[in-house]
This record gives C-alpha cells, sequence and structure tokens, in this order.
C-alpha cells in the first residue's frame, strides 16, 4: 500500500536548522511530485513547499523563502525539505504528501496520499 513516513523533526532553537524526510513506498516515486505542508496549533494547514517528480521545479510559500529547500532523491524513495534559519513561528506538524501527477499542484485535493506527520518546534 502506498505510505509516506516524514522522520527528522525535533526541538531546535531560533536560528537553527533541521532536515526532514519523507520517504515513499507503494509507488513509484518517479511519477509524481511531492507536496509539504505544515500545521500549527489553531491554525490552519499551509502549503509550505513542493518539488516536480523529476526535481526540476520547486515552489516554496513566501514566509519560508530563502530559508528552506526541498530536494528528492528518487532511488532512494525519499524526498526532503532542509529547513535552515528557524523562527518560532515556523513551529507546527509537518506532513508530506503524494501529487497524483508529476507536476505541483496549488490544489490541496490533488493530494492525495498524506503521511502521518513530525513535529517542528522552534524555541529558546
Amino acid at each position: 500500500q502506498v505510505q509516506l513516513v516524514e522522520s527528522g523533526g525535533g526541538l531546535v532553537q531560533p536560528g537553527g536548522s533541521l532536515r526532514l524526510s519523507c520517504v515513499t513506498s507503494g509507488f513509484t516515486l518517479d511519477y509524481h511530485a511531492i507536496g509539504w505542508f505544515r500545521q500549527a496549533p489553531g491554525k490552519e494547514r499551509e502549503g509550505v513547499s513542493c518539488i516536480s517528480s523529476t526535481g526540476g521545479k520547486t515552489y516554496y510559500a513566501d514566509s519560508v523563502k530563502g530559508r528552506f529547500t526541498t530536494s528528492r532523491d528518487n532511488a532512494k524513495n525519499t524526498v526532503y525539505l532542509q529547513m535552515n534559519s528557524l523562527k518560532p513561528e515556523d513551529t507546527a506538524i509537518y506532513y508530506c504528501a503524494r501529487d497524483q501527477g508529476a507536476s505541483c499542484s496549488n490544489v490541496v485535493r490533488e493530494y492525495d496520499y498524506w503521511g502521518q506527520g513530525t513535529q517542528v518546534t522552534v524555541s529558546s
């Protein structure tokens, strides 16, 4: 069955870095874009970034542009989110999700499978 499993979250001080991983199984990662989303307590889920199936195109929310970088290794069935210069407002549960297609969608319903999430807490 299709699975996406996030890891790499944790507690980090402001200005610090974390790298999240999304390990996929049960489908051919080469055919799908992968998005990263986050949800903070009391807030709506928001899109953070997306990477196309080949890795040739990436997209970022304005709030993380210049600080976060997404990449992928299709041979390892893994997608990454490198997060630098973290801020307290980055605190949230982070999810990876599979886009039904090869290009990144800006419509949430196009993401058909989701991981369980990993907690990121930025605090001193």
